[in-house]
């Protein structure tokens, strides 16, 4: 229980590290709109979506039987992309900046794994941050909609954006759902070779 407890508190602020990346990332490029809204604070409580981040992750622990990866997503981040001072990229940047954050959250706990010697509980504490992030960054960049990689992905094809955007709006989550029934199959498997990757072994 207090390990079920630990990766859920673990996920909860991997999630909001994301959400406040985006919102930092817009600020940065000239819109302030998620600054204004609240959206750059690391409370959870401005992030949390009962959806995405209670109802979703605790749906795919029983889905995977405790073992995971588990998948969540917080609040979107409002953006306004017509404030950006870059026009052509400014979206991509801003859609990167979370899973990026969570690969660097990833890369530095496993890291210190490898090179430092932790008793087995600290070692547990980090791979848990590792695994957690290594999944929400692998998840996120799928191209599926509400997921980063959906905007990342439309980055590349502006001319033909409005029909796969509009084709995603409509079968977005239905899609989404799908794929994270099948998801484990080779998320999972990724996730593991990445995290042995990183640490090592």
């Amino acid at each position: 229980m207090l390990e079920t407890i630990y990766s859920f508190l673990v996920l909860i602020f991997s999630i909001v590290i994301h959400e406040v990346a985006h919102g930092w990332m817009a600020y940065r490029l000239g819109d302030p709109t998620a600054k204004y809204q609240g959206r750059l604070s690391l409370n959870p409580i401005a992030h949390i979506d009962p959806i995405g981040s209670v109802l979703f992750p605790i749906f795919t622990l029983i889905l995977t039987r405790g073992q995971g990866p588990v998948f969540g997503w917080a609040k979107p981040v409002p953006i306004n992309p017509y404030n950006f001072r870059d026009q052509k990229w400014g979206q991509l940047k801003t859609a990167i900046a979370g899973p990026l954050v969570n690969i660097i959250l990833a890369v530095i706990s496993g890291l210190l794994i490898r090179f430092l010697p932790f008793s087995s509980a600290i070692f547990y504490l980090l791979s848990v941050i590792c695994i957690v992030n290594l999944s929400l960054a692998i998840f996120n960049l799928v191209p599926v909609p509400p997921l980063d990689g959906s905007y990342i992905f439309l980055s590349f094809f502006p001319a033909k954006a409005q029909k796969i955007e509009f084709f995603f709006q409509r079968y977005g989550f239905l899609i989404l759902l799908l794929f994270v029934f099948f998801a484990s199959d080779f998320i999972g498997p990724l996730v593991t070779k990445v995290f042995y990757l990183i640490v090592g072994f």
